[in-house]
């Protein structure tokens, strides 16, 4: 399994849409773009695999999600596995996707999707190579890619309450992901609140408990789809990005039917300015590898 997929697709939901003003009134200067980079490490029944980082920049309305992993040490060796994918638009009560890449490889394949996106809607989208019909997907509808966002929009997450960043509230959400061939919902609930040291970061992260449910462009047929939606074995660690209103992923933790994978933040490094913008109301970026 290509780590980048993994990490994307676990759990793998950027800055606030400003408030509107008078035409007379004048706009406040911009503030400084916001940024964040994180490392992870990423380990498999407690054996390092692969590292991957997840670079999030906020600036007004606006937010990208860089996003790479390489398996490494055998696995890597074996394999060649790594990926890397972008993702870009604006941020409102959920990211709101204007673009989004991936492309993934590993020794002997690769594959690469490019999707367009308006208003949660995908407008285009392309694989390369093609996914073969195998005639038991879960046909996707015009529906299905209405209301979306991709997997690396996926790991930014706005505060959905409007208090303080670290509120249960905001762990209470369904990520409605779409990867160009496969629609699923990522269910997050309030598990609890726990306090963290890493480099660079240090202070509480909100613990989500989460669940996969499969909507369509999924083989029903295949042993990994149930146990994914029989898993009860997820979640996911939020911190919040100071001076945005942004949560990112510190800590991921997903039951395989070869062990647990756990991908961990080793580095939390932020800089640039203040991201002062509010949410704007609701209407104004690979899934996991062994399901396909």
């Amino acid at each position: 399994m290509c780590a980048m997929r993994l990490l994307s697709a676990s759990l793998l939901p950027a800055a606030a849409l400003a408030l509107a003003m008078p035409a007379a009134q004048a706009r406040p200067k911009a503030a400084a773009p916001a940024n964040v980079t994180v490392d992870y490490g990423i380990a498999l029944a407690g054996i390092p695999i692969g590292t991957a980082q997840v670079t999030g920049a906020f600036e007004s309305t606006r937010y990208r999600m860089d996003v790479s992993a390489r398996l490494t040490g055998l696995v890597g060796a074996v394999t060649g596995g790594m990926g890397s994918a972008r993702a870009s638009g604006l941020i409102a009560t959920g990211p709101q996707p204007s673009a989004f890449a991936i492309s993934t490889k590993t020794s002997n394949s690769g594959i690469a999707v490019r999707m367009a996106l308006a208003r949660g809607t995908v407008t285009q989208a392309e694989i390369t190579p093609p996914l073969v019909d195998m005639g038991d997907r879960v046909p996707i509808t015009a529906e299905n890619k209405r209301g979306v966002i991709d997997p690396a929009s996926a790991l930014m997450m706005p505060a959905v309450a409007r208090g303080e960043l670290i509120d249960p509230a905001n762990c209470n959400r369904t990520l409605p992901v779409f990867d160009g061939a496969t629609r699923f919902d990522v269910v997050l609930s309030y598990g609890e609140t726990r306090a963290v040291e890493k480099p660079g970061y240090a202070g509480p992260v909100l613990v989500c408990n989460a669940r996969y449910q499969a909507i369509a462009g999924h083989r029903p047929d295949r042993p990994g789809v149930k146990f994914m939606e029989d898993n009860r074995e997820m979640s996911v660690w939020l911190a919040p990005v100071e001076g945005t209103r942004v949560l990112l992923p510190i800590r991921i933790s997903v039951r395989t039917t070869i062990g647990t994978n756990i991908i961990e933040a080793t580095r939390w490094a932020r800089s640039g300015g203040t991201t002062t913008a509010e949410a704007a109301p609701a209407g104004t970026f690979a899934s996991l590898g062994d399901q396909r």
